[in-house]
């Protein structure tokens, strides 16, 4: 199944059309196609990670299968997928949320109007994610990125006819186009920078072995960051999530869990050598991906606090814990960063699904002051969303404490002191803020109208399911256990000049040019430098001198930046582990010990920190406390925050939130719409209205004079002609109509003898 996995984007792309074009003659409008292929491709996916984890993978060497796309010039652009460990287990997280939120939604969204292209705009949705997920080039990569802009437009829109809808979807399709910008800066460096190949395997090892200059990663590095900022809701880019939240609330749970806005995640984890030499994510200190990600994180947290919607405050969580993995990735915790991704799309669906279920059984509200007490009439939405919420305020020993540590950890181990700081705060604030939730939720007495009611089965079983796995899936990486870190370990091969890797085995099955290929135990990709090799030293590609010293880092060489030949390069080489270790950081920052892994390039793993643990777990334990005193309890002073002036300006900047949005709407949306309607509609009045005028009045008066023209000497000429023969032809026959018998006669006597004549002949 691994080396047919191509066929699971394929499933959803084909449900997309067959929905499209035939959903509204079913008797289901549509899910009934949706539902059975999504769970097709999450029994796959399941298969896919089966065959992953028990078969000869061990090695996280991936499985490719690929074919040429098209040629331009020398230029092959190929299309293919490939499956690591990390694709295995994105294609299991992707595939059961989105079955679980394609059977949320037949109750959900029951008697829609647009029914029918909801389930068709999931099914597309979640194959965008796929197809990014599997690609194996940075083009594919794309393909798939995009489909998810689209797609998520669609379905934030899906309401459209209310115009905070509306104005929502626009607002989530512009913003995230504007990070796009980067996406497409920093691909097209690294295009050519990688000698003209869309290859992820190719640039990731050419990145790793010093092979392109520093200076093309760091230019595409931050290109790229800004389509992160953009697609992962990173400050400033986060103020289109909240707003996403106008969208059917099965879409907030897939966007916020599984799809669009942890792709950003997923693209600095795919090409992590590009960041990770771009900002120099080894020598600790501060890098732009650390930075953002951790003032994302307590952003997204304080502005948590004062939210009212139960669905902001699960958007503004997202922010947050989407800061964390962007601070994860910053300070050089990869297996951490995609352990988070992992645990908290399973607690951060529950949630969302969980709100969900209390909007269907309060009448459709998410105002949590039109709540309380809803313990009482809906049990296993509140058993649920507890357990949920304990996950991802990170008390042990659920999920999330176990990816948070590992965040944590990193930083501590990778010398960010900020960041383990900083993130110890936000675990604070995140236990804090959800403890205010759930309490104002599910405590007190029920302040709303009607009798609130438990949802229906169709709800609640996919609300165990993800509960479950908020849980447990934490163990995965639990100490003395670590599969999560097996599975999942990167291994980018280093090559040498000539573009072949320094440590070769396995083998390679291909057939030939232009047809299907599947590569086992090959290179971290399939085979590197694709016609790159002879484009080394141009396009941005120097030659790199791999140190023989073992504490030295990888440097270019060539100080006129000409290449040097390929045997004297290739007599330098010397295989090595690239570690933190030899990335200039001191011996106590190092990653655990990486023997038997000379020639690839590693991700650093920090093996488990018990003090740590035990320390980072008391700012989330004083949260939950403090959330029990304030909402609970009731006993701590009220009007604290009222009666200071410096904390009520406060509470007012962060109920603001922080000016973002001012901003945006002051400094960049009124700045170029105005003077944008305005042009245009000085281009309608001056320039649309004056053509359309002048072609009316050319026009007009010339058909206007054709016309007369037509009339007076063809339709009256006409007229008056036949009137003029009839006139002339009685005129003719007047003056044979004397009144002499005699004529009369002659006539009638000749005209006999004329027709005679002709019987005579004719006969």
């Amino acid at each position: 199944m691994i080396e047919h996995a191509w066929i699971i984007p394929t499933i959803l792309i084909a449900s997309f059309w067959l929905i499209l074009f035939f959903g509204k003659r079913l008797p289901n409008k549509g899910h009934e196609i949706g539902i059975p292929a999504v769970l097709t491709t999450f029994v796959m996916s399941c298969v896919v990670l089966f065959q992953w984890v028990t078969g000869d993978h061990s090695s996280a060497e991936p499985v490719r299968a690929s074919t040429t796309w098209f040629e331009i010039g020398d230029v092959q652009i190929r299309l293919g997928v490939s499956i690591n460990g990390m694709v295995a287990i994105l294609l299991f997280v992707v595939t059961l949320v989105s079955s679980l939120v394609h059977i949320f939604s037949t109750q959900y969204v029951k008697g829609d109007r647009r029914y029918t292209q909801y389930f068709a705009a999931l099914s597309l949705f979640t194959a965008g994610m796929l197809l990014m997920v599997m690609a194996d080039s940075i083009l594919l990569l794309l393909f798939g990125w995009e489909t998810m802009g689209l797609c998520s437009f669609m379905l934030i829109g899906h309401w459209f006819e209310e115009q905070a809808n509306s104005n929502a979807a626009l607002k989530a399709f512009l913003t995230t186009r504007t990070g796009d910008i980067g996406l497409l800066v920093g691909f097209s460096t690294l295009f050519f920078a990688a000698g003209k190949t869309f290859d992820i395997g190719t640039i990731n090892s050419l990145a790793a072995s010093g092979l392109i200059e520093h200076w093309l990663l760091l230019f595409a590095a931050s290109w790229m960051l800004l389509a992160v900022v953009g697609k992962s809701a990173q400050v400033p880019l986060h103020i289109w999530l909240p707003d996403a939240m106008a969208g059917p609330t099965p879409v907030s749970a897939l966007i916020h869990a599984a799809t669009m806005v942890v792709a950003g995640i997923f693209l600095v984890a795919r090409i992590f050598p590009v960041f990770f030499y771009g900002f120099d994510i080894g020598a600790g200190g501060i890098n732009p991906i650390a930075l953002i990600g951790t003032i994302t994180l307590l952003v997204g947290a304080a502005m948590a606090f004062v939210q009212q919607d139960l669905k902001k405050v699960l958007a503004y969580s997202t922010i947050s814990q989407l800061g964390y993995m962007v601070a994860a990735l910053g300070v050089g915790a990869w297996t951490a960063a995609l352990f988070h991704l992992f645990t908290h799309a399973f607690f951060k669906a529950c949630l969302f699904l969980g709100a969900g279920s209390v909007s269907e059984g309060v009448h459709h509200t998410f105002d949590m002051r039109k709540m309380g007490g809803l313990r009482k009439y809906m049990p296993t939405t509140h058993i649920t969303f507890l357990l949920a919420t304990l996950a991802l305020a990170g008390i042990a020993p659920l999920s999330g404490f176990w990816s948070k540590d590992e965040i944590l950890n990193g930083a501590y181990a990778g010398g960010y002191d900020f960041v383990l700081i900083l993130g110890s705060v936000g675990a604070f604030m995140t236990a804090t803020y959800m403890g205010r939730a759930y309490f104002k939720t599910f405590w007190g007495d029920y302040k709303g109208h009607g009798t609130p009611h438990e949802s229906p089965k169709v709800i609640t079983v996919p609300l165990v399911i993800l509960a479950f796995l908020a849980v447990f899936s934490g163990f995965l990486n639990a100490p003395g256990i670590e599969k999560f870190s097996e599975w999942t370990e990167m291994e980018v091969p280093l090559v040498n000049a000539a573009g072949e890797p320094l440590v070769s085995h396995g083998e390679t099955h291909s057939t030939e040019e232009g047809t299907t290929t599947q590569e086992h135990g090959s290179t971290e990709e399939h085979a590197l430098f694709d016609g790159a090799a002879g484009s080394a030293g141009s396009a941005g590609v120097t030659l790199a001198n791999l140190s023989t010293s073992a504490g030295a880092s990888l440097n270019a060489d060539g100080a006129n930046g000409t290449a040097t030949s390929v045997a004297d390069s290739a007599s330098d080489v010397t295989v090595r582990t690239v570690s933190f270790n030899n990335l200039a950081a001191g011996p106590e920052l190092a990653a655990e010990d990486a023997e038997g892994h000379d020639g690839y390039f590693i991700p650093p793993h920090h093996k488990f920190n018990t003090t740590l643990a035990i320390l980072t777990s008391i700012p989330a334990l004083l949260g939950i406390a403090l959330a029990i005193w304030i909402w609970y309890l009731g006993t701590a002073p009220k009007g604290v925050l009222s009666r200071n002036r410096f904390l009520a300006w406060v509470v007012h900047v962060v109920d603001e939130k922080f000016y973002f949005d001012w901003l945006a709407q002051n400094l960049v949306v009124k700045p170029i719409k105005g003077p944008i309607a305005r042009g245009c509609y000085w281009f309608n009045q001056h320039v649309i209205d004056t053509i359309v005028n002048g072609i009316g009045v050319f026009f007009g008066r010339w058909m206007a004079a054709a016309a007369s023209f037509f009339d007076r000497n063809v339709i009256d000429g006409a007229v008056n002609g036949s009137a003029a023969a009839v006139g002339a032809s009685g005129e003719a026959l007047r003056k044979a109509q004397d009144g002499h018998i005699q004529r009369y006669a002659l006539f009638l006597f000749a005209s006999v003898g004329l027709i005679g004549l002709a019987v005579l002949v004719l006969s």
